[in-house]
């Protein structure tokens, strides 16, 4: 990564940049999201890479083993998914952030937590997993247990999922776009001038719960040059 101070020029001139957001949990990389980022016009965009999506060579012999969210578990590491994602978007993904359900808790509540519109009341027991999910629908703020809760939900404990105008009758749709609208959330609630203020506490966070490729030392000078065009991004987004 090209080394980023605090001069404006630098960072406009620098490289639309893409990382692959990996979610793990239980040693499967069940979240997958291609996100973009340029700093050029301070523009990001997200892709949700479907868990169950096929990367295998015979379909007709296909196994668990042959989706993509396997890879991480199978072949050692997030180089393999990446290499993946890369032959089926053609696109040069060099980073990664892997985030595991530990983190993402953690993070949100550094953060004093999140505001979401939580899109149906989600009711779901897995003793098997320790998984229990437990939210009510509606606008409301969000711990970081629930947000973990909010993120593995796909279907309530009668089997209903989201409706069909959330998630295209897909559970595994609405589920991805639950995940990238809470990657937003977070990314706005971080740029509000408390957090900003209190930056090195949430690396300190990353340093300690995400593996990445990226350096991130080099965020902490980014984001002083950053906030201000983020800011008048979100915005104008809002």
């Amino acid at each position: 990564m090209t080394a980023i101070g605090h001069d404006k020029d630098t960072v406009l001139s620098l490289d639309k940049m893409y990382c692959l957001i990996l979610g793990k949990s239980q040693n499967l990389t069940d979240t997958l999201i291609l996100a973009s980022y340029d700093p050029k016009d301070q523009s990001a965009a997200m892709l949700s890479i479907p868990r169950d999506t096929f990367i295998g060579d015979y379909k007709s012999s296909a196994t668990a083993w042959d989706k993509i969210n396997s890879v991480y578990q199978t072949e050692n590491g997030p180089q393999k998914v990446m290499k993946y994602v890369s032959n089926l978007t053609g696109i040069d993904v060099k980073y990664y952030l892997m985030v595991d359900t530990e983190a993402l808790k953690v993070l949100v509540d550094e953060i004093d937590g999140v505001t979401f519109n939580v899109p149906i009341d989600m009711n779901y027991d897995d003793p098997t997993q320790d998984l229990y999910i437990h939210l009510s629908k509606g606008y409301q703020k969000l711990t970081g247990a629930q947000v973990e809760q909010l993120v593995r939900f796909r279907h309530n404990n009668n089997g209903i999922s989201y409706p069909f105008d959330y998630g295209n009758g897909v559970e595994d749709h609405g589920r991805s776009r639950t995940q990238r609208d809470v990657v937003v959330a977070i990314a706005k609630q971080t740029l509000k001038f408390k957090n900003v203020t209190e930056i090195s506490n949430i690396i300190d966070i990353f340093k300690a719960y995400v593996k990445t490729n990226l350096d991130l030392d080099l965020l902490k000078d980014y984001i002083p040059v950053s906030y201000t065009h983020l800011r008048a991004h979100e915005t104008l987004s809002d």
